[in-house]
């Protein structure tokens, strides 16, 4: 039960603008059903084919969220399921998820990847770069994806004043956009910033969707499906 009592834990501390999204990559199917029969319905994923064979055993009101890095070839494998793709960095990457979109008769919802990290490792797109793809044609003439917001990872370094400044400035860009961009595929309403090391700078930096793993699951990764 230690699963639900940190999932309890966590939900108890947050307010009802913030959404968690337990990260369940690595996780067996037991560890979700655990925490799915404790009340929990959205859940994170790093892999496509982990997540299309656990969709296929699991309740179908998961809302199952896409937080890995995209490869484009394989955006056909969860197209009929996924809740929300949280890492979109690329405008060829939003092309090929309304592609196939379109064949499930279905509208996609994304988030664009922000980078605001110093690492190379991190993706994401420059903040001009995004600003610039959202206000082409080509973006707009995307009909069955609807962009929600943005994502970003802050460094990974024990400096949180470092974390702060880059979670800070990212909303500071989400604000901008809210204000300077409307369209009919993009409305600025989710942030999703902040993981179970660095969630709580981020809500106080004003994020709205945290994805938690290690804090929810423990640290041990285990067999899949």
């Amino acid at each position: 039960m230690l699963i639900a009592k940190n999932l309890h834990k966590i939900k108890e501390s947050l307010s009802d603008k913030v959404t968690l999204v337990a990260v369940s990559k690595t996780k067996p199917v037991s560890d979700i059903e655990t925490a799915y029969n404790a009340g929990h319905r959205d859940f994170g994923e790093n892999k496509i084919q982990e997540m299309t064979a656990k969709y296929e055993v699991l309740p179908k009101d998961i809302h199952w969220h896409m937080i890995g890095h995209l490869q484009r070839n394989k955006i056909k494998y969860m197209a009929h399921f996924v809740y929300l793709i949280h890492g979109v960095d690329s405008l060829k990457t939003l092309k090929e998820i309304d592609k196939q979109a379109k064949k499930h008769d279905r509208v996609i919802h994304c988030l664009l990847q922000a980078k605001i990290a110093q690492e190379d490792t991190k993706f994401g797109m420059a903040f001009d770069d995004l600003e610039t793809l959202l206000n082409s044609q080509d973006f707009l003439d995307l009909k069955n994806v609807q962009v929600d917001g943005l994502m970003g990872m802050a460094s990974f370094t024990e400096d949180k004043e470092q974390i702060r400044a880059e979670f800070k400035r990212l909303n500071n860009f989400f604000e901008h956009l809210s204000k300077e961009i409307n369209l009919s595929n993009f409305k600025a309403k989710t942030l999703s910033m902040g993981m179970s090391s660095d969630y709580q700078i981020a809500i106080e930096e004003g994020s709205t969707m945290i994805r938690v793993g290690s804090a929810i699951f423990g640290l041990r990764n285990y067999v899949t499906v």
